[in-house]
């Protein structure tokens, strides 16, 4: 008898869930619940390559039937809501020059004429330190290789300020030149040396790690000075499943949007260090919650920057690809890959740049990435909209950040750019019906064609049933209502417009 009355119970249709209900769409995500105990948990940089590289991490999309889409990641309008991974910023209020080139902030550097070291990297190519200013604030100090002066403290500027502008978590990140008796060391500093063995740091130390990095005529050692962000550590999020002692981390990483289309924004700024361990949650309280805010770190492998010398020719390709591998055995390497075929202005603080070749097709980071390998065209077309929105001003404004002391250089890298933003508008606007920002004016639906390109678009209007998902056709927008654009010449493509008395609460895309 009981199971006769669930199955009454399920079948019932006043019991069928709605589309779309009273506060859709949202704009932000809900009051995040407090997070209590939380671990800090550790990445091991090689096991992630050899995971992602060799192994089928996360879930993939299927071979046959229906993709698995981002919609548990956005509001119903198909947009990330502002919350612990993302913000909406400049595609959805155009931020001014000045707001592009403070980012994340900018009124915060090293203050006072004495910074305290408090520990230190002595390892690689290009080592650096912590330090605390005078007002007790703590920075990570990053360096330039001595071949590439300037070249990662651009990087590192520059990269922050783009990805704050696209709408990610960064931290503040400020070029600074100092002297060397600015630094004092602190107590009990340890460092690990070649070894292996920690022992004690001496001021000897701090004048080896500058001589393995550029100095100016003047004396005086520029780095960025990236300021540590609020909060208790805990760890990188990988790019697939959930963080299990995250209650407000519900959405496996693959499937959200905003990490999704994190492949076309690092497509178009050349960042292929995008790995998992160059991101940070860190536990903040806001509000008396304690919850996990996720960020994206270390630029200075960006634009054209290895952080540690100028990046690779095949930058934008894995590290090891099973079809380009066989490729170039069966050929005897006479197909060159796409890469290969790329040429590079001589710039030392940029390192190398291009965008003649550039294909964000064809682009990967160093190694595979779950979020990356499900992107969706609706997820690509979210992101190159934000790409697209940067204007030639906006970018030479940002660049400007990177304080090259090059004209010529820093005008190379907004050219770069330049071509690489449109390449991505003609690859991702092509895939899906380019339209967006909808709304209703005198009873008409309008909206902006971001390709500027499709001159068929056509509307049908339906009476639209929010509680069964019938539609019945009818003459124009009512108080339920839907709308469907379509365009012969861009056949498969549409895109469905829900409208609750006169605002409009949902989209769908098709292609």
């Amino acid at each position: 008898m009981k199971h006769h009355l669930m199955i009454l119970f399920l079948a019932c249709p006043t019991f069928a869930q709605p589309k779309f209900y009273p506060d859709d769409p949202l704009e932000r995500e809900p009051t995040p619940r407090n997070v209590e105990k939380v671990l800090n948990r550790k990445l091991s940089d090689y096991y992630d390559l050899f995971a992602n590289q060799f192994g089928k991490v996360g879930q993939h999309q299927p071979e046959k039937g229906p993709p698995i889409v981002a919609r548990a990641s956005v509001n119903t309008l198909g947009e990330p809501m502002d919350g612990a991974w993302y913000v909406k910023r400049h595609y959805y209020r155009r931020m001014s020059a000045e707001e592009l080139k403070r980012g994340p902030g900018d009124a915060n550097p090293p203050a006072g004429a004495k910074w305290t070291v408090v520990s230190a990297k002595t390892e690689g190519i290009t080592p650096g330190f912590t330090i605390l200013d005078e007002k007790k604030q703590r920075y990570f100090i990053k360096f330039d290789p001595l071949t590439n002066p300037e070249m990662a403290t651009a990087a590192d500027s520059i990269g922050a300020r783009f990805f704050y502008a696209l709408g990610y978590h960064v931290p503040e990140n400020y070029i600074v030149h100092f002297l060397p008796e600015q630094l004092e060391l602190g107590p009990d500093v340890e460092i690990t040396d070649s070894g292996g063995k920690k022992r004690k740091m001496t001021i000897n130390d701090i004048g080896e790690i500058l001589t393995r990095v550029p100095k100016s005529s003047d004396g005086r050692y520029r780095a960025t000075a990236s300021r540590a962000v609020a909060g208790k550590p805990v760890g990188p999020p990988r790019f697939y499943g959930t963080r299990k002692d995250d209650p407000n981390d519900t959405v496996p990483h693959e499937h959200r949007r905003d990490l999704r289309g994190l492949h076309v924004f690092s497509a178009w700024l050349g960042h292929d260090d995008s790995r998992a361990i160059n991101n940070f949650d860190s536990l903040v309280t806001e509000n008396g919650r304690q919850f996990i805010r996720h960020y994206l770190l270390d630029f200075g492998s960006t634009l054209g920057s290895a952080s540690d010398k100028a990046n690779s020719p095949r930058s934008g390709a894995y590290f090891f690809s099973w079809k380009s591998s066989a490729q170039q055995l069966f050929t005897l390497g006479l197909v060159p890959p796409y890469w290969a075929l790329a040429k590079y202005e001589k710039h030392p603080s940029i390192g190398l740049m291009e965008g003649d070749v550039f294909d964000p097709e064809k682009w990967v980071p160093e190694y595979p990435n779950p979020a990356f390998q499900n992107r969706l065209p609706d997820d690509e077309f979210w992101a190159a909209k934000q790409v697209m929105a940067m204007t030639d001003d906006d970018i030479a404004a940002v660049v400007s950040t990177g304080k090259l002391t090059d004209p010529k250089a820093a005008a190379y890298l907004v050219q770069c750019l330049i071509k690489r933003r449109d390449k991505i508008g003609k690859a991702y606007f092509a895939k899906v019906l380019p339209f967006d920002r909808f709304r209703l004016e005198n009873g008409a639906l309008v909206w902006d064609d971001l390709s500027r390109s499709v001159k068929d678009a056509r509307v049908r209007w339906f009476e639209f049933n929010n509680d069964t998902g019938a539609r019945t056709p009818a003459a124009g927008p009512s108080a339920w209502a839907a709308a469907e654009i379509t365009a012969a010449s861009r056949p498969g493509q549409t895109i469905q417009i829900y409208i609750r008395s006169g605002t409009i609460v949902g989209l769908d895309r098709t292609w």
